[in-house]
């Protein structure tokens, strides 16, 4: 059952790329203490209503938010932070996935990623953080900008989704959207050329009415066992 607005200690809307590792140590920190938490999500960065950033400004009542640093830059000149909140979690390469059972595509060098995306029936990849740095600084560097049939749906879930289902035949975007989703195997990551590191920072909402039971939530999200389970979808602990 999910918890209402009535009935959770606080709210936290996160992003995907830090999902997997949220929902994993999520019940040791209620059991541990007591606390119950209502979980919402959104997108870093991008456009229209399901990015975190729309959904703050539409009223939603949020206490925690989880997300890349630079969608935590744009809230941050908004006013939605709270002054010294913020707090690093974990880092995530971008890879490229493909369907379970299809060949793997060389993207180890420059050279042969730009093959592959050439080559490409369809990519999919998020309309956030990585999809935009895709689009934007990768696709020119590599000579390919209008030149790959792409498609950047809201969320990585969706992007893992349609390469899942076969809608496309290559997905990119962090490691951590792209690890342990039935039907998709991860290739590899981007070569360092055209790599992007995302962080993942928690920071307390200004406003919030459960500051407290916040700050108990991102210390465990830094404690060893979140590292553990950090780890274990391809990202890196900021603090071990």
């Amino acid at each position: 059952m999910t918890p209402s607005d009535e009935t959770a200690a606080l709210t936290v809307m996160i992003s995907g790329g830090f999902a997997l590792a949220y929902r994993a140590v999520l019940p040791d920190f209620e059991r541990a203490t007591g606390l119950t938490v209502r979980t919402l999500s959104g997108a870093s960065q991008g456009q229209g209503p399901r990015t975190i950033r729309h959904q703050l400004a539409h009223g939603a009542r949020v206490d925690v938010v989880i997300l890349s640093n630079e969608g935590l830059h744009e809230l941050t000149q908004d006013g939605r932070i709270a002054e010294g909140s913020a707090v690093e979690l974990a880092t995530a390469p971008l890879a490229a996935a493909v369907r379970t059972g299809a060949p793997r595509p060389p993207i180890d060098t420059v050279a042969s990623l730009a093959r592959t995306l050439a080559q490409a029936r369809h990519v999919v990849m998020p309309g956030s953080t990585s999809g935009l740095f895709i689009r934007d600084s990768v696709f020119p560097r590599l000579g390919l900008a209008g030149a790959v049939r792409v498609t950047m749906l809201p969320r990585g879930t969706d992007s893992a989704a349609a390469l899942a289902a076969g809608e496309a035949d290559l997905a990119l975007g962090p490691v951590s959207e792209l690890v342990d989703v039935p039907g998709i195997d991860v290739v590899g990551p981007l070569p360092d050329e055209v790599q992007l590191v995302q962080t993942f920072t928690a920071a307390i909402v200004a406003g919030s009415g459960a500051v407290e039971p916040a700050r108990a939530l991102i210390a465990h999200l830094v404690s060893a066992e979140a590292a553990a389970a950090i780890r274990r979808t391809g990202m890196e602990p900021v603090r071990t």
